[in-house]
């Protein structure tokens, strides 16, 4: 009981809570902007971390990480053009529903459900932080060959089309995530000589490119639907979450406890927890056919999953020193350097330091609400904006995301490329987000199938051995044959009566 009560004064420390306050508006406006991901907005706050306390350190990563998570819907709904990976899974029903007159209902659900999904994802952090963590070091290269491989499965799930033009974009992706060096042999592929192409296409220039410029460039040519947006008003955004709320608890408990279970897992993190929960709410769903129209549903549970991630990310990052994603293997560096050594060990060590931090992960989602609601108000004034002053202002800010993530104008390239790519097959009907999923999974599927295969001796039946990863396997077969009888079974027939 003291330790705890130590904890809470550290936490509620005046220091720590100014420390909260500053990093929570920080992390708002990363998300917000495209191409400035969480993971960015982390390591933008090292440097500041160095004259920092333990607490307040890591509670202004948890802060900054937890908003920007959240604030990459903001640009999402309203612009179709996801702030951050995580928010790209559920992107075209948030901007549908604004395209519907309401921008209010989906604005409000990623920030209600993201709270939710947040304090269960802290809850399982406190509570089964160790046994969690065990579990997830049982898993092999089998197991996550596996689990990659259902992700891209679930892709023909996202699709709103037909599964053939899914499978065909979600192969596009794949293909792409071959370009660079060679997993096995350290050969490069498909770069044409080009230096750049060696580290292979990164994934931010092209979500910024597959969803936002080809949305500038669909308005370009004419297809101008945004006066729907400069007229709408966003009122009141609780108003129906309640309503939401009883309406999908199955959505929002599975959203949550799955976005923490793949947040769990090594390299897994919020991005391909929301796409995993955004395809499982559509598979599960009883109105599978509204996703992609501007259906709230996945939101509830996708918006759920991916905060409910970042709690789940650090419990192998605390017990075992093991990153869950890219923001916690930052952490890890900036626990060693305050002498948080991460292992088992630091729970009887230093427990009134932990505890304080899992305080912050409450904290933090609970802020959520009100810095969430004053982040939709100002943000919606982009509204206002006539589009020919607002897209301009967009493509420059596509240009710049672009290429801050390796400071380079190549990465502004490849972002033109795949826009272009993405504006072509939207208007011959091709789903974009199965090939952005493939660009993700892609070298995930890759790495451990070489991995597994090399430990088997190329022996396939190797990869059903293992309890876990028969489990795993015998699911991906199982949608694999769902998404077959789907793609073959012959349209309804609608009888017509003469007379």
């Amino acid at each position: 009981m003291d330790t705890i009560l130590t904890a809470l004064s550290y936490a509620l420390a005046p220091s720590t809570l100014v420390v909260v306050f500053f990093a929570s508006l920080f992390g708002l406006f990363v998300g917000a902007m495209p191409g400035l991901t969480a993971t960015l907005a982390t390591a933008l706050l090292v440097p500041v971390t160095f004259f920092m306390e333990p607490v307040p350190a890591l509670a202004a990563i948890v802060s900054a990480t937890a908003m920007a998570i959240f604030a990459g819907d903001l640009p999402g709904a309203l612009l179709r053009i996801p702030g951050t990976p995580a928010s790209a899974a559920y992107v075209d029903d948030a901007y549908r529903l604004t395209l519907k007159g309401q921008a209010e209902l989906a604005l409000g659900a990623g920030l209600v459900f993201s709270v939710i999904g947040g304090l269960v994802g802290a809850l399982v952090l406190v509570i089964a932080a160790p046994l969690l963590a065990e579990i997830a070091l049982s898993f092999s290269s089998f197991e996550y060959f596996w689990l990659s491989l259902l992700g891209l499965s679930c892709a023909v799930f996202v699709a709103t089309g037909k599964p053939v033009k899914g499978a065909v974009s979600l192969l596009l992706g794949l293909f792409i995530s071959t370009i660079g060096i060679d997993v096995a042999a350290g050969y490069p592929r498909f770069t044409f000589g080009i230096t750049e192409l060696m580290g292979g296409v990164s994934f931010i220039p092209a979500m910024i490119g597959m969803f936002a410029l080809s949305e500038v460039l669909r308005w370009a040519v004419g297809h101008r639907r945004a006066g729907v947006l400069v007229q709408q008003r966003i009122g009141n955004i609780f108003r129906g979450q309640l309503g939401l709320l009883r309406r999908y608890p199955l959505g929002l408990i599975r959203g949550s406890l799955l976005g923490t279970a793949i947040g769990i897992l090594p390299g897994a993190g919020a991005d391909v927890a929301a796409w995993v929960s955004y395809a499982v709410s559509k598979r599960f769903s009883r109105e599978p056919e509204k996703f992609g129209t501007g259906h709230v549903e996945g939101i509830v549970e996708a918006g759920a999953a991916n905060n409910g991630a970042l709690g789940g990310a650090w419990v192998p990052a605390l017990v075992f020193g093991i990153p869950g994603d890219s923001v916690t293997a930052i952490v890890i560096g900036v626990l060693y350097m305050k002498g948080m050594d991460p292992g088992p060990t630091v729970m009887l060590e230093r427990p009134e330091l932990l505890y304080a931090v899992f305080s912050t992960f409450f904290l933090a989602n609970l802020l959520m609400l009100p810095f969430g609601w004053l982040a939709i108000k100002c943000f919606r004034r982009v509204l206002h904006v006539p589009r020919e002053v607002l897209m301009p202002a967009i493509l420059l800010l596509c240009m710049v995301g672009a290429f801050a993530i390796n400071n380079t104008v190549f990465g502004v390239g490849i972002m033109l490329v795949l826009g272009v790519l993405a504006f072509f097959m939207e208007e011959s009907g091709f789903p974009v987000a199965p090939a952005i999923l493939g660009i993700v999974l892609g070298p995930l599927v890759e790495e451990n199938f070489i991995t597994s295969m090399i430990k088997a001796e190329g022996h396939v039946l190797a990869f059903f051995e293992r309890p876990i990863a028969a489990g795993l396997g015998i699911l991906t077969i199982l949608v694999w044959a769902m998404t077959v009888r789907r793609a073959l079974r012959p349209e309804p027939q609608i009888a017509v009566s003469a007379g």
